[in-house]
């Protein structure tokens, strides 16, 4: 069956029965966080927030097919994980945790029935998984598919955010960086040639697993600046550094990666780690002692990997392993280039 053949509210009712969750089912302490009290189906959602001195934040993304994803390389309902990580990702990168979610879908007339319900299978999925819930939305007709997530969140203290790295802060990030580029490159090659390596690298990709737990561990310990690696870790460092003010380096031979990118892409594994995308793990700069307790209370594969520096803003250095600087052989991800 084919969406033609539903009709829009057809559709929607089905949306909303694939959504509709019970208080039970809506992840860990969801019920002492918020109360829904206008549910998904009306010209809005509405929620009372149960707890005093809380921030809400919120987020937005859109994935467009052809240009984030195409179907030979994300099934519908890793494409609905996907979607999900993409905001999860920004909250967490503010130490907040993930609440109520709004998903629009742009869908061409023709697009099958059990498709969507898929995508709607894989968003629930990571909604159970980190105490989200969709409450609402809206479909409209499309030449082109797409979907876009808003997403608020919750956050106890004062979010970290993108202005407050300082000259002297070290450079740490939550995990291994490039895995979501190998897969990609991976799949686009279709060597054919699978095995453990090539599957964890595809799945880096197709269900990347946004850091939580551990953007709350950053902010117990005094950690006020950070952002998650979605376009890259050298370009998402120099947005962080512009918005700052400062310059920074980082330190090549310190960069995580994953021992399957290593294998499969020996050659250029640190041009991926250095300059692909949609990895999701959190990037952040901290004074010497708050970085040393940092990494010791988070899990393996975080690293320090760099310096922020007096300098142009914006401005990041790669060194190699001997102190020289490394000629830039990538780019990170940008809509309009």
């Amino acid at each position: 069956m084919r969406i033609s053949d539903l009709g829009e509210f057809g559709l929607i009712q089905l949306v909303q029965e694939w959504t509709r969750q019970s208080d039970s089912d809506t992840g860990p302490d969801a019920s002492s966080v918020y109360q829904t009290v206008v549910d998904n189906g009306d010209d809005g959602a509405a929620v009372t927030f149960l707890r005093d001195r809380v921030t809400e934040v919120y987020t937005t993304d859109t994935m467009v097919d052809g240009i984030h994803f195409t179907s030979e390389t994300t099934p519908w309902r890793d494409l609905g994980w996907k979607a999900i990580a993409s905001n999860v990702s920004d909250v967490a990168a503010m130490g907040a945790t993930p609440a109520l979610a709004l998903v629009t879908l742009g869908l061409p007339a023709h697009t099958l029935v059990d498709d969507i319900k898929e995508l709607y299978a894989g968003m629930n999925e990571i909604c159970r998984e980190f105490g989200a819930r969709i409450i609402g939305g809206d479909m409209v007709r499309s030449p082109v598919g797409f979907i876009t997530v808003a997403l608020t969140g919750i956050a106890s203290a004062e979010p970290m955010v993108r202005t407050a790295a300082r000259p002297g802060h070290l450079i740490g990030v939550t995990g291994s960086v490039g895995g979501s580029a190998g897969g990609l490159r991976a799949m686009l090659q279709a060597t054919g040639d699978r095995g453990p390596s090539m599957d964890r690298l595809t799945g880096a990709h197709r269900r990347p697993r946004p850091h939580v737990t551990e953007g709350q561990t950053l902010v117990a310990n005094g950690v006020v600046s950070a952002m998650d690696v979605s376009d890259g870790l050298a370009d998402d460092l120099g947005k962080l550094c512009a918005a700052s003010g400062v310059a920074a380096v980082i330190w090549a031979d310190k960069v995580p990666a994953e021992s399957a990118l290593k294998s499969v892409f020996s050659e250029d594994w640190l041009d991926l780690a250095l300059y692909g995308g949609e990895d999701y793990v959190l990037l952040f700069t901290a004074p010497p002692e708050v970085m040393a307790a940092v990494i010791d209370g988070l899990p393996r594969g975080a690293a320090v990997i760099g310096e922020v520096l007096d300098g142009e803003p914006g401005a990041v250095t790669v060194l190699d392993a001997d102190g020289n600087p490394r000629l830039r052989a990538g780019a990170g991800w940008d809509h309009f280039s």
